[in-house]
């Protein structure tokens, strides 16, 4: 048993409320990846799970086990922190090593379970050098090596990847998402990239100012956000949200332009409302129009490469929106054009309580 719960867990910083009665259970196995911006107190949480932060109030179990007020080194856990926390002066082999040393582990299986953890990892050509002499990936690797050759209970992730470029981050991806699946084990991350969320978590906790805003698998949390919040951050580029009144059984935006009301939604007339878009549900527009979608003539005002796809900024509804587009689909700025949006997989948000409607 690996599991997780956390009950009505806070933390205080004298006055400051870094962690607001958060309840969380993680199952035995699961990879969950706690995301948010910056200082909404993802990192304080894991903190306190793992004991590097003491709770103020609340109850932290692993395992079945009361480990509110234990020594990180008694809670099982094995934790990879941003800054690789490596020793310098030590090669890679005993860096790796260390834990296990100084839990007096037999050299035999010590040297087992380097060498099992550095060829997962691709590392076992580096076994002898210095930290210094390897790049930020390969560091990074070696922090994580340390943590798998613990065989913890729970391992916990503090935004490994923030220090890396952005080649490196999608490689490291790959790997820790790998190591998951090989090992089994209940595993913990955070990050504030909405991206690493969604590509690595089984399940994703979106915080928001010490309080879980909406949990659930990643494209639940994308199709089907709770609150504006969700909505976005979550998805790049992000959400477009234009104001609205509903009139006449259709969603009419400040310019006048008319779009049918997404299907499901019970709104009231003269009800103002903000909808949300995503690029990914606006496309160009093709031989006929399909049910619930709905064309409408733009100028292009931007265009951003991006490869295989281009963002194009365009006005509607008063303000400027964007849309992801292939990337030979669009020639220029300026360019007259019919972009189709796909009105089935639109959202209607509250403007008062910022909730999905």
């Amino acid at each position: 048993m690996s599991d997780l719960k956390i009950s009505g867990l806070h933390k205080h910083y004298g006055s400051f409320h870094a962690v607001k009665g958060i309840d969380l259970e993680v199952p035995s196995g699961e990879f969950t990846v706690l995301v948010g911006p910056s200082g909404c107190g993802k990192s304080t949480l894991l903190r306190t799970i793992a004991g590097l932060e003491e709770a103020s109030a609340g109850r932290v179990e692993i395992g079945g086990k009361d480990v509110t007020w234990a020594r990180p080194r008694d809670r099982d856990i094995a934790m990879v922190f941003q800054n690789y926390a490596l020793y310098p002066y030590l090669s890679v082999y005993e860096n790796i090593a260390f834990g296990l040393r100084a839990r007096k582990v037999a050299a035999g299986a010590i040297d087992k379970r380097v060498k099992r953890a550095a060829d997962m990892l691709g590392i076992a050509p580096l076994l002898q050098r210095l930290p210094r002499e390897l790049s930020g990936g390969q560091r990074q690797r070696v922090a994580i090596g340390r943590a798998i050759v613990r065989d913890a209970l729970l391992f916990l992730f503090d935004e490994p990847l923030s220090n890396l470029d952005a080649q490196l981050r999608d490689d490291m991806r790959v790997e820790i998402k790998r190591l998951h699946q090989e090992l089994g084990r209940t595993m913990i991350y955070v990050t504030h990239d909405q991206i690493e969320a969604m590509t690595l978590a089984d399940r994703i906790v979106l915080l928001r100012d010490g309080q879980v805003e909406q949990l659930g698998a990643p494209l639940d949390l994308f199709e089907r956000p709770a609150t504006r919040f969700v909505a976005g951050f979550l998805g790049s580029p992000k959400m477009n949200f234009l104001a609205a009144t509903v009139t006449e059984g259709a969603v009419v935006l400040s310019d006048g332009t008319r779009l049918p009301l997404p299907p499901g939604r019970k709104v009231r007339e003269g009800q103002a409302v903000i909808l949300g878009i995503r690029p990914q549900h606006i496309a160009m527009a093709g031989a006929g129009a399909l049910p619930g979608h709905v064309r409408v003539a733009v100028v292009i005002e931007l265009v951003q490469p991006t490869g295989s796809r281009v963002h194009v900024n365009m006005p509607l509804g008063g303000t400027s929106i964007i849309a992801e587009f292939a990337a030979h689909d669009v020639t220029a700025p300026g360019e007259r054009t019919t972009i189709d949006i796909d009105m089935n997989r639109a959202i209607l948000i509250d403007p008062q309580s910022e909730t999905v409607i």
